[in-house]
């Protein structure tokens, strides 16, 4: 198949790697057009250029609320419209309630929480007025399996699934056949993690190690996160919403 998303107008955040550039390849490949948004707007503009024609990029920054409210302007213009809008943009904030300060544990709120928020609140009119749409927001395992030393993002990551859920209620009730849902990915080998297991002391033993804390036995891929967000994104997940989908190679039942 080649076209479960065709025609489809995507905004995904966060989309110059990782699981952003994975999603946005997959959706492009199944026929969507795809603006990814980015704060780095070299890598962003890069990866537009790579995935091809119907991708596009857009600077963004999720945090400023501002932004949001140009950028669906700007889609609307260019484009008529919005059917799908991927909040993938996120932080990792390491520390535990004894050594993580306030103005970090705030930063990860405001990125990987409110960022959503105001997506959402931005995008909804825009794609009540099509007709409706689909919104994926991305939440982690991480949300349902505590680390003493991430507690800003375990708690922020686990506000997620509840503000969609609350979202998702509104719309429905709204009757604008807006829906949305939340992912859940476990550990997934991306360039970032790739990066963390490289600066640690015994990389081989570092990867080893969150290989086998998935119950599973190894690490996802950022394509196994994809195929997921294509379908979210597709008619074909039309009776789904306020749901959280959970692909942590069953880390979360640990």
């Amino acid at each position: 198949m080649a076209d479960r998303v065709s025609g489809k107008i995507v905004l995904l955040t966060g989309g110059a790697m990782g699981l952003g550039k994975a999603s946005a390849k997959a959706l492009l490949a199944e026929g969507a057009t795809v603006i990814i948004t980015d704060i780095d707007e070299a890598a962003g503009a890069a990866t537009a250029a790579e995935l091809g024609e119907n991708c596009h990029f857009l600077p963004q920054d999720v945090t400023d609320w501002d932004r949001w409210q140009e950028l669906i302007g700007e889609v609307e213009s260019k484009f008529g419209r919005l059917d799908v809008l991927v909040n993938n943009a996120a932080i990792t904030v390491f520390g535990s309630i004894a050594d993580l300060n306030p103005e970090d544990f705030t930063r990860c709120y405001t990125v990987d929480v409110d960022s959503i928020f105001m997506g959402c609140k931005s995008a909804i009119p825009l794609m009540a007025k099509g007709g409706g749409g689909s919104i994926v927001n991305f939440s982690s395992a991480a949300g349902n399996k505590p680390s003493p030393d991430l507690v800003a993002y375990n708690s922020a990551k686990a506000a997620i699934p509840m503000m969609t859920k609350s979202i998702a209620l509104w719309c429905a009730r709204e009757q604008n056949n807006v829906r949305v849902n939340s992912v859940q990915p476990g550990t997934i080998l991306t360039p970032n993690v790739e990066s963390v297991i490289a600066g640690t002391p015994d990389p081989a033993a570092t990867k080893e190690a969150f290989s086998i804390a998935q119950p599973i036995g190894r690490m996802g891929e950022p394509e196994d996160i994809a195929h997921l967000v294509v379908y979210l994104a597709s008619d074909e997940s039309k009776f789904a919403t306020g749901a959280p989908f959970i692909v942590d190679g069953g880390l979360s039942m640990a």
